[in-house]
C-alpha cells in the first residue's frame, strides 16, 4: 500500500484519494484517460500557501508584506517542494507513464512538487482544515530550520554573481533548452561557476535558471559549511590554551 510516508505525520488520508495524489498524469493517459493528481494540486496549492503566509504574518510582525511575500515564494518554490519530496522519498512511491520513467520522472522538481501539492490535498479532504494546515507546517519545518536559505532562494542570480566577482571569474552563463509539446514545455538549464555546477528545471526558461542558479547556490553554501567544519576540528587540535609555550613549565607540573 502506498503511503508510508505518511506515517510519521501522524494522518489518515483516504487510500483513493492517496492514490490518485500519486498518479501522474503521464500514468493517466496510459490507461485510458484515468484521473490524475492536478485537481489535487490545485487544491493542494491554495492550502500550502493559506498554511504559509498564516505563518510568516504570525511570527514575522516587524516584516513588509514584500518581505513576506518573498519568504512565502521561497517556501512554496518548485525548488522547496522538491527538496521536501525527496525528504519523504515520495518519488518511489509515484505512478509514472513509460516515458516519464525513462527519462527520470521520478527525480523531476517540477514532478516532485506537484505531487506535494495533490498530497496536501488529499489530507485536507481526508481530515480538515487544521490538520492539513498543520501537516503543512511540518513539511516545511526542515526548510525553516535553514536561515541561509532565503537569501539564496530568493535571489540566487546575485548570490552566484557576487561569488563570481569575488573569484575573479566572468559573470555566470546559463545554457538553457526547452522540450516538449507547447501546452507542456519544460526548460532545462545548467550554470558552471568554477567547479560547481548548478542545475535546474521549470515551466518557463526564467523558472529554470532561477532553480539552476539555487542548485549551484546551494552547493557553494555546502562547500563553505564543510570547510568552517574543518577549521573548527583543527583549531580544536592545537588550542593555544593547551599548547605549552616555549620555556613554559609542562601542563601538571610545578
Amino acid at each position: 500500500m502506498p503511503g508510508g510516508f505518511l506515517h510519521a505525520f501522524d494522518v489518515a488520508v483516504d487510500q483513493e484519494l492517496l492514490e490518485l495524489a500519486l498518479t501522474h498524469r503521464s500514468w493517466a493517459y496510459e490507461h485510458g484517460a484515468a484521473p490524475h493528481n492536478e485537481r489535487l494540486e490545485f487544491l493542494g496549492d491554495s492550502i500550502l500557501g493559506q498554511a504559509v503566509t498564516v505563518k510568516l504574518y504570525r511570527e514575522h510582525p516587524d516584516l513588509t508584506e514584500g518581505e513576506l511575500a518573498k519568504r512565502r515564494a521561497a517556501l512554496v518554490s518548485t525548488l522547496a517542494l522538491a527538496e521536501v519530496a525527496r525528504g519523504l522519498d515520495l518519488g518511489a512511491e509515484l505512478r509514472l507513464g513509460k516515458g516519464e520513467e525513462q527519462t527520470g520522472g521520478r527525480d523531476k522538481d517540477s514532478i516532485l512538487a506537484d505531487t506535494v501539492e495533490a498530497v496536501i490535498g488529499a489530507v485536507f479532504l481526508s481530515t480538515d482544515p487544521d490538520t492539513a494546515a498543520r501537516f503543512v507546517l511540518q513539511l516545511i519545518d526542515p526548510l525553516l530550520d535553514d536561515p541561509d536559505r532565503f537569501t539564496e532562494v530568493l535571489d540566487p542570480k546575485t548570490t552566484l554573481q557576487k561569488e563570481a566577482a569575488t573569484r575573479g571569474l566572468p559573470s555566470p552563463a546559463y545554457d538553457t533548452e526547452g522540450t516538449g509539446p507547447d501546452h507542456a514545455r519544460v526548460f532545462t538549464s545548467t550554470v558552471r561557476l568554477g567547479d560547481v555546477v548548478g542545475r535546474g528545471e521549470g515551466t518557463s526558461k526564467k523558472v529554470a535558471e532561477l532553480a539552476a542558479a539555487r542548485d549551484a547556490a546551494a552547493q557553494l553554501r555546502a562547500a563553505r559549511a564543510a570547510r568552517s567544519g574543518r577549521k573548527a576540528r583543527h583549531s580544536s587540535k592545537a588550542d593555544p590554551a593547551l599548547v605549552a609555550q616555549p620555556g613554559a613549565p609542562a601542563a601538571g607540573r610545578a
